[in-house]
């Protein structure tokens, strides 16, 4: 019998250096161990915060990590790893109350797809395995998305390989549900013919096969601000409206009055839009398809200031300081592995106010350090949990140069 000390970044029970899958800090627990690791523990003596999972699937599937645990547990522990990244840099920060989204409003995700012998397999993978777990009272996602998988199902059975499996990328649009599929059979005359027709029957707004178009009746779009912004097939997008909401209330407080702001790793304008009601923003991101999104968003949108793009990769290039020094005010969101070298180069150029989004607290803490090592303050960290159940941490935070 082992008692767990703390959970690990991937929400695992830790003691005396064995993980121990889903066990909660408190619990004593026993179980076969394997390369250091308890993957079917026996729980002795379970935490006050172990709930019973609202989700059937949870026994099996591995799409969330974290529902055997309560709410309020689960919030103090997202909030704990960015205090503690943070403290690992020597940094102390002022923390809001945790943002989380709702049960079933995921409007994106990644799912599985296996052909089997007479019919397909769709739905999110077991617990640290291959295999294909079907979810059809999941939790997690919008209901809309849930519907989709009998068509996914049909367009694995047509286009998906026995021998591999098919990696379905489903977006909530305004106008249904897109599906962008990828590791599926090469398309050939027959599949151009079947696989859009199956998209068609089951009201699929948008299919996409190897980042090629089959079918699509109008751009599916969202609103952006006060434009609509039809990204390309299988971009990304904040994975709830909810989170999206939350991420942009706290850049728009984190710029405040700025006029001229630059937006880097700025996507399709999930920030620049909304800022450009008040603010000129020059919107800078590595992928040109996305940035052509934003600006066709902007050209038919009204009452916005003027929104210039630049394609730019920013760990290779980083916008510097002189370029930097023009702005009132930088947005900054960048993927997992943070913006070690354009943190290198906002902390030399004096721009006054920086808002920070970030997925990854440890490379943000690090990233921050760079920061307050300049002489900027961390003013405040928002916590937003938009990957409910899950071991991701998202948040916000704003820099005032002192």
């Amino acid at each position: 019998m082992i008692t767990i000390e703390r959970l690990n970044l991937r929400a695992e029970g830790v003691a005396q250096g064995v993980t121990v899958a889903r066990a909660l800090p408190g619990e004593a627990v026993e179980g076969a161990e394997d390369s250091g690791r308890i993957a079917q523990p026996r729980i002795l003596q379970p935490s006050p915060q172990r709930v019973a999972a609202p989700c059937k699937h949870y026994k099996a599937c591995g799409g969330c990590a974290l529902m055997h645990a309560s709410d309020a547990f689960v919030a103090e522990w997202k909030q704990d790893v960015v205090r503690h990244a943070l403290a690992l840099q020597s940094i102390e920060a002022a923390f809001r109350p945790i943002l989380t989204s709702p049960p079933r409003s995921r409007r994106r995700a990644t799912l599985a797809g296996r052909r089997l012998k007479s019919a397909a397999l769709v739905g999110f993978h077991a617990r640290a395995s291959d295999t294909v777990t079907a979810i059809p009272d999941c939790q997690l996602l919008d209901p809309a998305l849930i519907a989709m998988i009998p068509a996914l199902e049909a367009l694995v059975a047509l286009g998906g390989s026995r021998k591999g499996e098919v990696k379905l990328t489903v977006t909530l649009f305004d106008q249904g549900v897109e599906v962008a599929a990828s590791g599926g059979k090469p398309l050939d005359n027959a599949l151009r013919m079947g696989l859009p027709q199956i998209a068609g029957q089951y009201g699929v707004a948008r299919l996409a096969w190897d980042g090629e178009v089959l079918l699509q009746s109008e751009p599916p779009s969202l609103p952006m601000g006060a434009a609509k912004v039809s990204p390309p097939p299988g971009a990304f997008l904040q994975a709830t409206a909810h989170g999206e909401a939350s991420l942009l209330r706290a850049v728009r407080e984190a710029v405040g009055e700025a006029r001229s702001v630059a937006d880097l790793f700025a996507g399709c304008g999930t920030f620049s839009l909304p800022l450009a009601k008040n603010a000129e923003v020059l919107a800078v991101e590595g992928a040109a398809e996305m940035l052509a999104s934003l600006d066709l968003g902007w050209r038919n949108a009204t009452g916005l200031k003027r929104i210039t793009t630049e394609t730019r990769d920013l760990f290779r290039r980083p916008l510097l300081p002189d370029e930097l020094a023009a702005f009132d005010a930088v947005v900054i969101d960048p993927p997992r592995a943070g913006a070690e070298a354009q943190t290198a180069e906002l902390a030399a150029s004096g721009v006054p106010v920086i808002a920070f989004v970030s997925c990854n607290p440890v490379t943000f803490a690090r990233d921050a350090k760079t920061l307050v090592s300049a002489g900027y303050l961390l003013d405040w960290v928002q916590v937003v949990d938009q990957f409910r159940w899950s071991a991701h941490v998202e948040l916000a935070a704003r820099f005032t140069l002192t």
